[in-house]
């Protein structure tokens, strides 16, 4: 037996496992660029300087912060019964913030209002005028 353990189906579970983390740390990292970009540009427009310590402690926090949302965000969808989250999910999950509920919504409102409107029709049921006779 060589010293990487047994190979078969957990070798495949660990792969998993180390794309997974792969996948995080690279999103992580791409979070965190985008959050230091967003902050220089900010500092700028209002003639600061902003410690770099202080932008990692931030770009780490709002990635932090994102994850338990997306968390909440599933597991209202979960709660709902579905398989995928939808705006509602995403209000819901601002609940506590009533400013940034009501900007959800606005928003929201606005995206339906741009969608063409369509006619839904409702499914006929089959079963009326049948008859079953047991067998």
């Amino acid at each position: 037996m060589d010293a990487g353990g047994v190979g078969g189906a957990g070798d495949s579970c660990f792969e998993k496992m180390e794309t997974e983390e792969e996948r995080t740390e690279l999103l992580r990292d791409r979070f965190r660029l985008s959050v230091i970009s967003i902050a220089d540009a900010e500092a700028k427009k209002l003639g600061m300087q902003v410690a770099e310590p202080v932008v990692a402690c931030i770009a780490d926090l709002a990635f932090k912060f994102t994850e338990q949302l997306a968390k909440d965000v599933e597991l209202f969808a979960c709660h709902a019964g579905r398989k995928s989250v939808n705006v509602k999910d995403v209000i819901l999950s601002a609940h506590r913030n009533d400013h940034l509920t009501s900007l959800l919504r606005s928003f929201s409102q606005e995206l339906r209002d741009k969608e063409p409107k369509t006619e839904r029709k409702r499914k006929k049921s089959s079963e009326k005028g049948e008859t079953s006779v047991p067998s």
